[in-house]
């Protein structure tokens, strides 16, 4: 198991493993015109199934007829049309189901939605409240009014608020195939899990406590599971891996969220979308898309940027780009490990040299590529050295060009460690000093466990759900088969870059408001890729003064490092404060 469900894009291995195939060009591409607004049901309507008491036998061609009706019905003077029957209107909400294989015209009923609801009390920072939790599912509808997926939720709403006016934040981590305990049980929830940092978590009995650092203060928070993990599955004559891919990915997350709103009428609330990693991905490209569909949010938080997989996905063959942002973060960790020739004294004023480096001399050598002088290329090396802390020579052996896994293989590959992928500051033992890249990621390795027994202990008992139910953490299958193309308001993109929606929601919605959460030590998206990113989104001037990035101490999650999940609250606090306007 890997934390944060990070495992399919951004985790640089072995030569073997890299590359993004755009496998399924032909995904799924959903869209939901203005005139199918309507069809985005209620759950409420879902009820009605659970009234139906029979079936029709295995392999029916036909739902059942109504008692008392013939083989061949005798030709009638023409009527007027009569109201749907009571029968007529549930046989409108069955699904067929697929029978070992092979489609069959089977009725079955309807997925039910599930759900518990159990009341709670919490003190933080001498406050207290009542709240209520609603552990479930949604079964979400296509356009023409079908199931189509069942979508795991867990919903927190605080008793003591003003109504309708109060903040509604969703939230989701990656992967693709992550669920999102990650961020439930490590900083928004009302518990979280206690784990060692940076260094592994001791073996269970693992300890959760009243999350003063959460946002249910705040605001009101929906955490969301997509297809394929927790809890979320296909229904009726759906698979799972129709949702696998950037564009069903999409759509499924924000018909949950438009059906959420609606069945629990939140339409006047200020409303927050948070996504981390690969969530930053979906995040960026739904709120433009429901924006599309006359729905806004106030504000987007993107935690570990992920919305240009191109910036930082050096194992492209010719794609330099990624070489020149990482090397802020490379500084940033050999500062950190005192692994540099001359340590400075501070991080940020480093930082701000290095910076330089990488955006001028550094990708000028990259860009002469097999052409470099020797004397560049032996100069450049000499600064990266002093940089990174890396030997000069394998620095020219690497042609210059050092991927993230040879980085967290070879920075303390004299102490015979390993540094985090996801989170730098964690160190391992190297378990084959002769391989190119680094075999794991101590940091996942570190709080994976802890991450997964406590949620589910949470799960299961307090909010009394799942029970018997295999809970999915983090399913490798959806990014194993998960289709990377997108289409954008500019065409279909083979490499995903969501940045292309996010910049066309800022510009059309001038309301909406950014906040952009970086860890200086996070090597799966790297802080200066993200700074790279944010600066080259296409904006009209001013526009840009809407994202506000925010920097941390710590990696990829960096609210498993204390005094970064304490500031995180204090950015989060703030910008809901700041966009909330109530």
């Amino acid at each position: 198991m890997r934390s944060c469900g990070c495992y399919c894009v951004f985790e640089a291995r072995h030569a073997r493993d890299h590359g993004i195939s755009a496998r399924g060009a032909g995904a799924v591409q959903s869209s939901l015109g203005e005139a199918h607004m309507s069809n985005w049901r209620s759950a409420g309507s879902i009820a009605l199934a659970g009234v139906l008491n029979w079936a029709v036998a295995a392999g029916a061609q036909e739902p059942p007829r109504a008692e008392g009706a013939t083989e061949a019905a005798k030709p009638q003077p023409a009527r007027a049309p009569e109201p749907p029957s009571a029968q007529a209107v549930l046989l409108g909400q069955l699904c067929k189901i697929d029978i070992k294989g092979e489609k069959k015209d089977q009725w079955m009923r309807l997925p039910k939605a599930e759900g518990s609801v159990t009341q709670h009390h919490l003190t933080v920072g001498g406050r207290s409240f009542d709240y209520t939790a609603t552990a479930g599912t949604l079964i979400i509808r296509d356009d023409e009014d079908k199931p189509i997926a069942s979508i795991g939720y867990v919903a927190y709403v605080r008793h003591d608020a003003k109504g309708g006016v109060r903040p509604l934040m969703f939230a989701f981590n990656g992967g693709p195939g992550s669920s999102s305990l990650w961020l439930h049980m490590g900083v928004l929830g009302p518990k979280r899990v206690v784990v060692s940092d940076p260094g592994p978590t001791p073996a269970g009995p693992y300890r959760t406590v009243d999350n003063e650092f959460g946002v249910l203060d705040k605001s009101d928070l929906v955490m969301i599971d997509p297809v394929g993990t927790g809890l979320a599955h296909a229904v009726c004559d759906h698979k799972d891996d129709e949702f696998f891919g950037v564009d069903p990915d999409i759509d499924s997350l924000s018909r949950f969220i438009m059906q959420y709103v609606s069945d629990n009428n939140r339409w006047t609330s200020p409303k927050y979308l948070l996504g981390e990693s690969y969530g930053t991905t979906r995040g960026a490209a739904i709120v433009n898309y429901l924006r599309e569909r006359a729905f806004a949010f106030n504000g987007l938080i993107l935690v570990s940027v992920a919305t240009d997989l191109e910036a930082i996905f050096a194992e492209l063959p010719g794609n330099d780009r990624p070489y020149a942002v990482y090397l802020p973060a490379y500084a940033a960790v050999a500062w950190y490990h005192h692994m540099l020739p001359t340590q400075p004294a501070a991080l940020e004023p480093f930082l701000t040299e290095v910076r330089a480096y990488a955006a001028g001399p550094f990708t000028a050598a990259l860009l002469k590529g097999d052409a470099i002088p020797d004397a560049e290329r032996e100069a450049v090396a000499g600064k990266m050295h002093e940089y990174t802390g890396l030997p000069a020579e394998y620095l020219k052996a690497a042609n210059l060009r050092v991927a993230q896994g040879a980085f967290t293989h070879e920075l303390l590959k004299a102490q015979h460690k390993t540094v985090g992928r996801l989170d730098a500051r964690f160190v391992g033992a190297t378990m084959d000093p002769l391989e190119k890249y680094s075999d794991y990621d101590p940091q996942s390795a570190a709080i994976s466990a802890a991450f997964a027994a406590a949620f589910l202990d949470y799960y299961h008992g307090e909010l009394r759900f799942g029970q018997g139910s295999t809970y999915r953490t983090t399913n490798n299958s959806v990014g194993e088969h998960w289709k990377w193309v997108h289409r954008t308001p500019k065409g279909d993109q083979p490499m995903v870059n969501s940045g292309v929606d996010l910049a066309e929601a800022l510009v059309k919605d001038a309301n909406l408001r950014v906040l952009v959460l970086n860890g200086y030590y996070d090597l799966a998206t790297p802080f200066s890729a993200t700074e790279y990113v944010m600066a080259h989104l296409g904006l009209p001037p001013g526009v840009g003064s809407r994202i506000e990035m925010k920097y941390y101490e710590a990696g990829h999650m960096m609210y498993v490092h204390p005094p970064s999940m304490a500031k995180m609250k204090r950015d989060l606090d703030a910008f809901i404060d700041s966009t909330a306007r109530q």
